[in-house]
C-alpha cells in the first residue's frame, strides 16, 4: 500500500512499483485518515504516514514526505510544502509566493535560487518494523514556470544539469528506473535504495 491520498504522488510510486510486479493500492482508496504530519523532518512525516496506515490496514506500507527547499529562504517551504498550496492544493499560488520570496532576497540571478527537492521514504510493516531512505537532487528555480507535467513545484525546477524542468519531462525522464529512464528525481533517487534495501527484482 502507498500512504498517500496524494493523486499525483500515488502515480509515481506505482510507476516506480510497476517493474518490481508491486500494483498498490492507496490509503485513499483504502479509506485510511490522514495522520496529522507534526514531525520536524521529512523522515519523521514519512514514519509518521506509513505507521498509520500499515496498523490501520495490517499491510506493509510505503510513505514518501517530500518537498522543496530553498537555499535563499533558509530552507523553505521545506516540510511545509503542500501547506503553503493551502487547502485547494494551489500549487500555482505557492509558486508564485516563492517567487515573490525570492525577489525580496534579491535573488534575481540562478546562483541565488538554488533549491533542492528532498524525498524521503518510509516503509512500514503491521508488526513495527521499518526501513528508511533519502533521496535529493539539486537544482535552480526559474521564472515563469515551464510545463504543465508532473506536479507540484516542478514546472519551477529545473535540476542541474539538464534543460528543461521537471514540468517539462516525461515521467520516465523524471522518475523512470533504468532501463527506461535515469532515475532523476528525488523521490526516484530514495527508491533505488529502497528496492535495493527490500525489493526482489
Amino acid at each position: 500500500m502507498v500512504a498517500t491520498h496524494n493523486p499525483g504522488k500515488l502515480r509515481e510510486m506505482r510507476e516506480l512499483l510497476a517493474p518490481y510486479g508491486i500494483d498498490a493500492a492507496s490509503a485513499d482508496e483504502l479509506g485510511l485518515s490522514e495522520p496529522a504530519e507534526t514531525g520536524a523532518s521529512f523522515r519523521d512525516n514519512a514514519r509518521i504516514k506509513a505507521s498509520a496506515a500499515a496498523n490501520a490496514a495490517g499491510l506493509p506500507a510505503i510513505a514518501d514526505d517530500s518537498g522543496l527547499a530553498v537555499d535563499a529562504l533558509g530552507g523553505a517551504p521545506g516540510i511545509h510544502s503542500a501547506r503553503w498550496a493551502g487547502d485547494d492544493k494551489n500549487f500555482a499560488r505557492a509558486m508564485e509566493t516563492i517567487e515573490s520570496k525570492l525577489r525580496d532576497h534579491g535573488a534575481d540571478r540562478p546562483a541565488l535560487r538554488k533549491a533542492q527537492f528532498v524525498s524521503a521514504l518510509c516503509v512500514a510493516w503491521p508488526d513495527g518494523h521499518m526501513e528508511e531512505f533519502e533521496g535529493t537532487v539539486d537544482g535552480t528555480l526559474v521564472w515563469p514556470p515551464r510545463g504543465t507535467a508532473g506536479f507540484g513545484y516542478d514546472p519551477m525546477f529545473l535540476p542541474d544539469g539538464h534543460a528543461r524542468t521537471f514540468g517539462e519531462m516525461t515521467g520516465d525522464e523524471k522518475h523512470g528506473l533504468p532501463p527506461k529512464g535515469q532515475g532523476l528525481s528525488h523521490r526516484a533517487r530514495a527508491f533505488l535504495k529502497l528496492a535495493a534495501a527490500c525489493l526482489d527484482r
